[in-house]
């Protein structure tokens, strides 16, 4: 019997725990987050690997298929696809580990060539099933709860190391705290590192039924009034938000930074170099509490994004660091 897996883009789904079936729909019947089975094929690679819903990696074979959704993504630094490109062969690629599928487009000269699969069919049950079949609705919250907002110039920051150092302070100082990465491709680790690093709760757009927040602005924003919602029922005292990639790329980063700018209480910059810091700030218009990330690796680096914007850079692994957090967290939170 075929081994098929399930990837972590099905973990707010009951897939693993209730029968399906499959079948084959005609291209014109897909859309975006539908549930489908793609079989491995071509040359396995580094890359031929899935994350499950508990979070864990593991190498697929070819022959083996993946239960994953139809999707899109828009890196800067990998690569670029969408479902809708999928051509008549029905030929897809993984466009991440978390089980994302579509064709991938564009490609950074230095990504691998994405695991490839051949459609087998949707996962059906009397219909096709989309991952917002599994979202339970929340009734409308204003979300007032303090805010520590992470955010970076791309994607590879250090965005979410600076979120598990917030956490890891904030807790420190005996606050319940929640994490929730805001935007993004569907990737679990990151929310688990948070909790890892002593979240109370961790959520991102996944439990509010998006595959990814490449997608129209008042989708979003409607998935993001939904997941803001379960947030405030945890009943956290702050919350370490992650915007992933950048605010400026298509991740409707943006959107989100305007949606709980009210709340935020520190905003924290994790820049690849110091111009890349100062062009965000100048872009976005904002003023980052500190700077995190590469660009506050050595002295030099530091001094530079000081003179180009004035700002603070913290290295998070020099002794100091504890000290000059917990002043600015004391502060903010209290």
């Amino acid at each position: 019997m075929t081994k098929r897996f399930l990837a972590s883009i099905t973990r707010i789904s009951d897939l693993g725990e209730t029968g399906f079936g499959v079948e084959p729909l005609p291209r014109d019947a897909w859309a975006t987050g539908d549930y489908v089975v793609g079989e491995v094929v071509g040359t396995p690679s580094a890359i031929y690997r899935i994350e499950l819903p508990c979070g864990r990696r593991t190498p697929v074979l070819p022959g083996q298929e993946v239960v994953g959704a139809l999707s899109r993504r828009a890196a800067t630094l990998e690569c670029v696809g969408d479902w809708a490109d999928v051509g008549d062969d029905l030929a897809l690629d993984q466009l991440t580990g978390a089980g994302l599928f579509g064709k991938v487009t564009s490609a950074s000269a230095w990504t691998p060539r994405p695991m490839a699969l051949a459609y087998r069919g949707h996962v059906m049950r009397g219909g096709k099933v989309n991952i917002r079949d599994f979202v339970r609705p929340m009734p409308p919250a204003d979300f007032t709860m303090p805010v520590a907002l992470v955010i970076g110039t791309s994607m590879s920051a250090g965005k979410t190391l600076t979120g598990r150092t917030l956490i890891a302070a904030l807790k420190r100082r005996g606050l319940r705290v929640a994490a929730a990465k805001l935007t993004g491709a569907a990737g679990y680790k990151d929310a688990l590192s948070y909790g890892d690093a002593g979240a109370d709760h961790i959520f991102d757009y996944v439990d509010a039924g998006l595959t990814t927040t490449v997608c129209p602005r008042d989708e979003y924003e409607a998935a993001l009034a939904q997941l803001l919602a379960q947030v405030m029922a945890a009943g956290a005292d702050v919350l370490v938000a992650e915007i992933g990639a950048s605010p400026l790329e298509a991740y409707n980063g943006a959107a989100a930074m305007e949606t709980i700018d009210a709340q935020v209480r520190l905003l924290a910059l994790c820049a690849t170099d110091p111009y890349a810091a100062a062009g965000l700030c100048q872009a976005c218009g904002c003023k980052p509490d500190l700077v995190t990330g590469q660009a506050a690796n050595t002295s030099s680096s530091r001094a530079l994004v000081e003179t180009l914007t004035g700002l603070t850079a913290l290295d998070l692994s020099a002794p100091e660091a504890e000290r000059v957090l917990g002043k600015l967290l004391a502060e903010r939170f209290g």
